[in-house]
């Protein structure tokens, strides 16, 4: 791991390869981990670099009162601290959500923006009851100790089909999560509605959803297809939510084919 400081915070961060830079951001009780078969399949073409968004894995936790604009705010001089300049910007989930925060604030800064399973905010993705009862079992699960939540995350996010180690690393993951930034990520993007962004957005956007996803399903997805001018929709059969682990192969085909296309 590499470590930068951003103000007063450690952000810790994976990168592998070369080529032009391809920014990953993770969802919620994630990591820079998540995307050990994305390092791995897509740094022969591009630097590929994967934080920990603050409060999550090595990098410190956010202060009281920390949105997801800081959020954002963050990440624009993180990548101005390592000298990045104008990357592809890939998000998932929560993740998503974030890329579409930057792209409000910093619409000059993505070079594209590959949005994966994700919420432009849950205020107004959700039906009223549905937003309510998912924010209240979201921040239940900050008071609790990790071993009794995080295995029943598992079957809304990955299919039966997906790698034999992938749930495994998913919950290492959530055991190491943090309880500040947790309820930070959640709050932030729980309290957004950013679906006013999506038909202002200008830079070729890739959209990358399973049809076997519960927790951001296709009704989701087809609205961002609408909003979007041009998007390139890529809907994968039998995949859930966690795209880039329950099927990588065919995540990483989509990103990569999406990502080359723009060189043309």
């Amino acid at each position: 791991m590499r470590e930068v400081m951003v103000g007063d915070l450690r952000i810790a961060y994976e990168q592998a390869g070369s080529g032009p830079p391809l920014v990953l951001l993770h969802g919620i009780l994630e990591d820079s981990r998540v995307w050990r078969r994305q390092l791995d399949a897509l740094s022969d073409e591009f630097t590929a670099l994967a934080w920990d968004a603050p409060g999550c894995g090595a990098s410190s936790d956010p202060p009281e009162g920390f949105t997801l604009h800081d959020y954002a705010v963050c990440l624009a001089a993180w990548l101005a601290a390592i000298d990045v300049g104008r990357p592809h910007i890939l998000g998932l989930s929560w993740g998503g959500t974030l890329a579409l925060q930057v792209y409000r604030d910093y619409p000059d800064l993505p070079a594209s923006l590959s949005l994966v399973a994700t919420y432009p905010g849950l205020i107004g993705a959700l039906p009223p009851d549905e937003y309510a009862a998912r924010v209240e079992s979201l921040l239940r699960d900050a008071d609790l100790p990790p071993e009794q939540w995080a295995p029943g995350w598992i079957p809304g996010l990955l299919t039966a089909s997906a790698p034999p180690d992938a749930a495994g690393e998913l919950i290492a993951m959530m055991l190491d999560f943090h309880p500040v930034g947790y309820r930070r990520m959640v709050l932030g993007s729980v309290e957004v509605d950013l679906r006013d962004t999506l038909p202002l957005i200008r830079v070729p956007t890739l959209l990358l959803w399973g049809d076997a996803d519960k927790r951001s399903p296709v009704s989701v997805a087809e609205r961002f297809h609408a909003a979007i001018p041009s998007a390139r929709y890529v809907l994968l059969p039998g995949v859930g939510h966690q795209v880039n682990m329950d099927a990588p192969d065919r995540f990483n085909a989509a990103v990569g084919d999406f990502l080359r296309s723009l060189r043309q």
